[in-house]
C-alpha cells in the first residue's frame, strides 16, 4: 500500500472510531438519563429534590461538546488542514529569513 492510500485509510479508521465512541456516548446518555429519572422519581433517591434534571443537563452539555468535536472541529481541522498550516508557517519563516539575509547583505555593503 502506498503512503497516500495508507494515510487515507488511517484517517478513515480514526473517523469511524470517533463516530463509534460518539454513538456509545449517546447510548450511555440515554440509558443513564432514564436510570437517573427512575432513581429520582420512583425510588425517591434525593428526597423531593429534582436532581436528575441537573445531572442530565450537564451530561447533555458534555454530549453536545463531544458531537461538536467529532462533526465540526475534526471535520475541518484534519490532516490536510494541518499540512496547509505547516506549509503556510514554513513559507512565512522562509520569507522572514530571506528578508533578514537581504538586510544583512545591504548592511554589509554599506
Amino acid at each position: 500500500m502506498d503512503t497516500e492510500t495508507h494515510e487515507k485509510y488511517e484517517y478513515a479508521r480514526a473517523r469511524i472510531a470517533q463516530k463509534k465512541w460518539l454513538l456509545y456516548h449517546f447510548i450511555f446518555f440515554a440509558l443513564g438519563s432514564l436510570l437517573f429519572f427512575v432513581a429520582n422519581t420512583f425510588l425517591q433517591l434525593g428526597g423531593t429534590i429534582i436532581w436528575y434534571l441537573w445531572v442530565v443537563t450537564a451530561w447533555f452539555f458534555l454530549l453536545l461538546l463531544h458531537f461538536i468535536k467529532v462533526y465540526v472541529v475534526n471535520r475541518f481541522m484534519n490532516k490536510s488542514w494541518e499540512r496547509a498550516q505547516i506549509d503556510r508557517l514554513i513559507l512565512k519563516q522562509e520569507q522572514k529569513i530571506a528578508a533578514l539575509s537581504q538586510e544583512l547583505e545591504s548592511n554589509s555593503k554599506a
